[in-house]
């Protein structure tokens, strides 16, 4: 299911825009003017992320944010806060009421959905048990390793996070872009080829037959998947 993020802001044109950038990224958007009634609107829509203006017509952001915190639906939900005020003292109240970031009005678009994507993996990360089980694999998050039956198997860092990220999804295809902006992000400096190397590598460490795989698996013309393993 796509994440959903709420759009707090009462600049038609930029919430507009911001509207355009996050459904262009696979997201779900929802923009509330910041009327008296926007926190009602907020607890009905169960956003994963909120994205705040500080100045609104009807209510201050930052007093929107200390009710986001005191509400029993949304109290864990990131909010990142969009203002055209710079100030110092503004930038540490927003994050001390609890606030998770920061941006200062005018930002890119590019930027936006890089500091979108990594608090909305990080809130993956904190609600993801420290370990799993899954079918002969059991993954330990915590000292980033894995295991094959009762085998460890060496991989590097971003064989981890590749390998996790097919573990968590089993059943599901991705292309190869998929997984570049699953795994290696915004800061990428790789190209699709890059996906097919570190399948190899995964192969020779994961699969009897590399050549003939039975967990990761390749979807012709589209990319992998890594199949229900029992």
């Amino acid at each position: 299911m796509p994440k959903k993020i709420a759009i707090v802001e009462d600049e038609a044109e930029l919430a507009a825009l911001i509207e355009y950038n996050l459904e262009r990224h696979g997201y779900e958007s929802q923009i509330l003017g910041g009327s008296k009634g926007t926190m009602r609107a907020l607890e009905q829509a169960k956003p994963d992320l909120i994205l705040l203006d500080v100045m609104l017509p009807d209510v201050d952001g930052f007093e929107l944010c200390r009710q986001i915190r005191q509400s029993a639906v949304l109290a864990r939900t990131p909010v990142l806060f969009l203002t055209a005020r710079s100030d110092e003292v503004d930038r540490v109240l927003g994050l001390e009421i609890g606030g998770d970031d920061y941006m200062t009005k005018p930002f890119s678009p590019r930027e936006l959905m890089a500091r979108v994507k990594a608090h909305l993996r990080r809130e993956e990360m904190d609600a993801e048990p420290p370990s799993a089980v899954i079918g002969p694999f059991r993954l330990d998050r915590t000292a980033r390793r894995v295991f094959l039956g009762e085998r460890e198997i060496s991989l590097t860092a971003t064989e981890f996070n590749l390998l996790e990220h097919f573990l968590a999804h089993p059943g599901r295809a991705y292309s190869r872009d998929q997984l570049l902006e699953a795994v290696w992000g915004e800061s990428r400096n790789v190209t699709p080829r890059t996906v097919d190397v570190h399948v190899r590598r995964l192969r020779e460490q994961i699969e009897e037959q590399p050549d003939n795989p039975r967990y990761l698996t390749t979807v012709r013309g589209f990319g992998y998947r890594f199949e229900e393993a029992v």
